[in-house]
């Protein structure tokens, strides 16, 4: 994959497919540190440890529309490519939790992406979930949750085109800025 966002929200949607309805994404950049670390938990049915020790293999997935299952190896390869690390912790019945960190400066780490656009489509297309962004950049830091933004819309969805309008303003409006 061409962005790490687009790792995030393949992870996300295996939290879907695991019945999760609550999501959280923390990403730290620490350019000072040369580390990239992002942390991917839900509250699905997470995964058995026969699962577990499976869910590297590319050709292992439980999905029965294709034979192989990218996602997760392709992740683990690039963090490990980068001088990162990865590790899967799951217990069934609590959730999962994917971990991967990468050298922030290596040459071959791709970026980031665009992780505004990632939430906007997750919020979009699964409006039940509570979805958590927990994104710091060099020690400046904002959390983003859905449940906070549904309280105050009271009857009106969060994927309605306007209040997703304004969830993209704001997140662009309050990210830490990399070039600060």
């Amino acid at each position: 994959m061409k962005e790490l966002s687009l790792h995030i929200l393949d992870i996300v949607q295996n939290s879907l497919a695991a019945k999760a309805d609550r999501v959280e994404i923390v990403i730290n950049e620490d350019r000072i540190g040369d580390l990239l670390e992002i942390r991917v938990k839900d509250n699905g049915k997470g995964m058995t440890e026969e699962e577990l020790a499976k869910v590297v293999d590319p050709f292992y997935t439980t999905r029965s529309t294709r034979k192989v299952g990218l996602g997760i190896p392709l992740f683990k390869a690039n963090a490990e490519a980068c001088n990162g690390r990865f590790f899967i912790k799951s217990e069934i019945g609590k959730g999962t939790e994917v971990y991967a960190s990468f050298q922030h400066s290596h040459i071959d780490r791709v970026p980031l992406g665009d992780i505004i656009g990632t939430v906007i489509s997750i919020i979009a297309v699964n409006p039940q979930l509570r979805l958590i962004l927990d994104y710091q950049l060099d020690g400046h830091k904002i959390i983003f949750d859905t449940e906070q933004i549904k309280e105050v819309l009271e009857d009106v969805p969060i994927n309605n085109p306007l209040v997703l309008d304004w969830v993209k303003k704001f997140l662009t409006e309050n990210f830490p800025n990399p070039n600060s």
